[in-house]
This record gives C-alpha cells, sequence and structure tokens, in this order.
C-alpha cells in the first residue's frame, strides 16, 4: 500500500509520560506488545509513511528509553517537566522546519494505521487543521467532538472538563493532528492551563483555529482498537490479545493452521512455508523462518532460529537462536540453545539440552543428555544420561565426537576430547582422553560382590 506523503513532513511523537497506573518503574512507552515496546510500534507505524524527520518527545527514565533505542534515527527531545500534551508539542517546535506539516502521534497508541495517518496529512490540503476521530460506545476518558450545526468540528472539551450534554457524545478526539508548522507554533502560543487538570492541552487548539476563521478536516478511524491507549495492564492485555487474533488471521489467510488462534502468540518477523500446522500455547519470536511442512505441537516456544522442512516439535520444547535441519524430530521436553546447528533427519528426544553444537545428519540423542560446546559427526548415537563436561570452572573446552561413534549411557565425556570414527564407549564411562577411531574405551570400576552383606537398619526403641 501507499502511505507515502508527498509533501514535507515531520513527525512529533509524544512519548514523555510515566504511565501511573501502570504501576511499574517502567517508562510506560518501554512496556511491551507483541515483544516490542509500544514506542517501537509506533516508529515502525511513522516510518511507513516515510516521513522528513522525527521528533520522539521524552521525558520519564530519560536514560532507560534512549539506552533502549540507541541507534534509532529519530530527533529525541527533552521534556524536563510533564504539563501536557499542548506544552510537548510546544518543546518539540523548535527543531521543526517551519515549511513543513506536522503530524502529532502517541507513543502509547502502539496499533494506528499507516494508512489513515498518510489520509489524515492529505486531507490537511487548503484546510487549517485535520485531526483523527472515533466513535466509541464508551468513551468515558476521552475528550469529546464538539461540532457546531453544519456538522463542522468547532472544538473539542476534555472529558473532566465537559458538561452533561457534550458527555453524552461517543465522537472523540484520538489525539492525532495534522497542521503547517507555523499555524501549528502560533495556536500552541495561545494554550493556557486553565483547566480542571491545569495542564496545556493540545485539544484547545480546535477552537483557537477556528476562532481565528481556520476550517477543521476530520477523517474518523475505520478500527475504533487501533486509537487506544494504553493506561493500565489491563488495556495492555486487551490490545495484546487484539493484536495476536489479527496475526493469526494473517496466518490463516497464508495457508498456516493454527489449532486456536485464541491460544497463538507471534512476535517480530516470522516467516512460515506451506503446509505448517501450529498446535495450541506456542510462542514465535522473530526473525524466525520455518520452512514448509513443519508440525509445531502444543507448548512450545521459538525465537530466533530457522527451522527447515517437516521438522516435528514435539510438546514442551524451547528452541532460541538455532538452526534446525529438515526431517528433524525435537522433544517432547528438549531445549536447543543459541549456537546449535541440528542437521536433517537428526532425532533429538525428551529432555535434551543442546547448546553451541553441531550435530549431522542421521546423528540420535533421545534422552536426558547434554550436548554443549561439541561437533558431533554423522550417524552417531548418544545414548540416555550422557554429557559432554565442558566448562573446567574458569573456560569452556569443545568435544569432537567423529561419525559413527557409539556412545553408551551415563557417560561423561570431559572436555577437551576427541572420539575417532566408529569408536564405541561404554555405557557408565568417564573419558579424559581421546578414544582412537574402531576402538572400545570403557572406564568402569571392576563390580564386586560382598557375601552376607547388610543394609543398615533403624534401631526399634
Amino acid at each position: 500500500m501507499n502511505t507515502q506523503v508527498d509533501r514535507r513532513l515531520e513527525v512529533v511523537i509524544l512519548a514523555a509520560g510515566k504511565g501511573t497506573r501502570m504501576h511499574s518503574k517502567l517508562p510506560k512507552v518501554l512496556h511491551e506488545l507483541a515483544g516490542e515496546p509500544l514506542l517501537a510500534h509506533v516508529i515502525h507505524t511513522v516510518q511507513q509513511i516515510n516521513p522528513n524527520a522525527m521528533h520522539v518527545v521524552y521525558g520519564h527514565g530519560a536514560d532507560t528509553v534512549l539506552t533502549r533505542f540507541e541507534g534509532i534515527d529519530v530527533n529525541w527531545v527533552m521534556q524536563s517537566k510533564q504539563l501536557g500534551t499542548a506544552h510537548a508539542v510546544k518543546t518539540a517546535m523548535p527543531h521543526v522546519n517551519p515549511d513543513s506539516i506536522v503530524l502529532v502521534v502517541y507513543g502509547d497508541i502502539p496499533l494506528v494505521n499507516a494508512r489513515e495517518l498518510s489520509t489524515l496529512v492529505k486531507i490537511l490540503d487548503a484546510k487549517k487543521l485535520a485531526l483523527l476521530t472515533a466513535e466509541f460506545e464508551n468513551p468515558t476518558g476521552y475528550g469529546r467532538i464538539v461540532r457546531n450545526a453544519q456538522g463542522t468540528v468547532v472544538g473539542c472539551v476534555e472529558h473532566k472538563d465537559a458538561n452533561t450534554e457534550q458527555l453524552a457524545t461517543k465522537e472523540v478526539n484520538t489525539g492525532f493532528i495534522a497542521a503547517r508548522a507555523t499555524d501549528l507554533a502560533h495556536w500552541l502560543e495561545q494554550v493556557d492551563s486553565h483547566n480542571v487538570q491545569k495542564e496545556y492541552y493540545l485539544t484547545d487548539i480546535i477552537a483557537i483555529a477556528v476562532k481565528e476563521g481556520g476550517e477543521v478536516a476530520d477523517i474518523q478511524a475505520s478500527d475504533t482498537v487501533s486509537v487506544l491507549g494504553v493506561n493500565t495492564k489491563t488495556e495492555l492485555a486487551l490490545l495484546e490479545r487484539y493484536y495476536q487474533r489479527k496475526r493469526a488471521a494473517h496466518f490463516l489467510e497464508q495457508g498456516v493452521t493454527i489449532v486456536d488462534p485464541n491460544r497463538f502468540d507471534a512476535r517480530g518477523d516470522i516467516r512460515f512455508g506451506t503446509d505448517c500446522v501450529v498446535d495450541v500455547n506456542v510462542v514465535l519470536e522473530g526473525p524466525l523462518e520455518i520452512g514448509h511442512g513443519v508440525h509445531i505441537e502444543a507448548h512450545n516456544v521459538l525465537r530466533k532460529s530457522r527451522i527447515g522442512d517437516n521438522v516435528q516439535v514435539k510438546p514442551q520444547c524451547v528452541i532460541e537462536g538455532a538452526v534446525i535441519g529438515s526431517d528433524t524430530v525435537v522433544g517432547p521436553f528438549a531445549r536447543i540453545r543459541p549456537g546449535a546447528r541440528i542437521a536433517d533427519h537428526v532425532h533429538i528426544g525428551n529432555f535434551v539440552e543442546i547448546k553451541n553444537s553441531s550435530l549431522e545428519t542421521g546423528t540420535k540423542v533421545n534422552h536426558l543428555s547434554y550436548v554443549g560446546d561439541s561437533t558431533v559427526g554423522r550417524d552417531v548415537n548418544i545414548g540416555a544420561g550422557v554429557i559432554t563436561c565442558n566448562y573446567d570452572g574458569a573456560n569452556k573446552h569443545r568435544t569432537e565426537i567423529d561419525e559413527e561413534v557409539f556412545v553408551g549411557s551415563n557417560t561423561q565425556l570431559v572436555a577437551p576430547v576427541k572420539l575417532g570414527k566408529g569408536a564405541t564407549i561404554g555405557a557408565g564411562s568417564t573419558i579424559t582422553d581421546d578414544v582412537p577411531p574402531d576402538t572400545l574405551a570403557v572406564t568402569r570400576a571392576p563390580q564386586k560382590h560382598v557375601k552376607g552383606w547388610r543394609r543398615p537398619r533403624k534401631k526399634t526403641k
């Protein structure tokens, strides 16, 4: 969709608020929706309309906000005292080119529609001011739009300042406005704080513009949820579920089978091949690339990984920062940690952990094992309870296992150590030295029998 604006546009994003009702030390705009801060969603949306500049007005938790968005190409404008939305915009205006159109958006309204923001700028045309409105069944807390007998917008009154007749109006001001920079700066100089909250309201510029003979253009949001702000954890949870249902609908349209869209979570960039199935309570975090014919069973977490074709992820697995080859089975109850590179036709079974290791084609690690900092060749069998002892308390060391090695159950491989091609390790061994190819290594203590031995018994009173 073409959402770009064909004139100089600068966007002011208001993100200075504390978010008292979130009951959190974290600045409100850093609370996450679908794995990303609220402010990140807004910045991504604004980028779609290709502005010439973005100015983010920040304040509460300034250092934390700057650290989280380090490297983002925006102009940061500090609002040391939060005195209202008009004051916030006024703080940004010295940084704005006076020949620009200014679009004001909000860092705590994460789902605003890029197309409607673009339209808002375009309808300004010969008008003095353009604003985005919405109609809510329950508009409590929102400023009400005031229209004249001809239906033209002539003002907005905040909920706490509204009379009974105005409170009956369901049309509200979303706060999103577009205006020419010179007009906006002029109006902001006239805004006062003579209201219940003793704040400088940006909405007051509507009446000021009309009083000076300016006409107001307006559009109504097609989806009221897209203009909902986040002020409480409850509101954040509602938007999270709404967002996830939309993402599920998108994937369903692409042909992904999602068993229950209400129990599906996708965060970030997720890409599916054809004929994939996702069972309930699966969390996907991008960047994540999922091949064709992948079946992700219930209660799995997959993040920042690449999954090959026809992979089966059984229940209760965590896969993170890994590459999984085609026709591989993982789980149940497996943990694949960052740095794992698993080839095709590999079987990772229950309660197995793989970390920073490569496993080649045909290898099996079926039960209760840990493979860390290792290179494992083709067609290796690693028995139950095998662990690579890769950490000596100060440094990590690697284990190298050549192809066709058989490692018996309950074996410890003390790195650094190499097992040659075709070697066999007897169950219960502790291997501290390299094992040559086609060799059996056994380190068990001799079995002893003590005749007549009795277990200790508790003394009776």
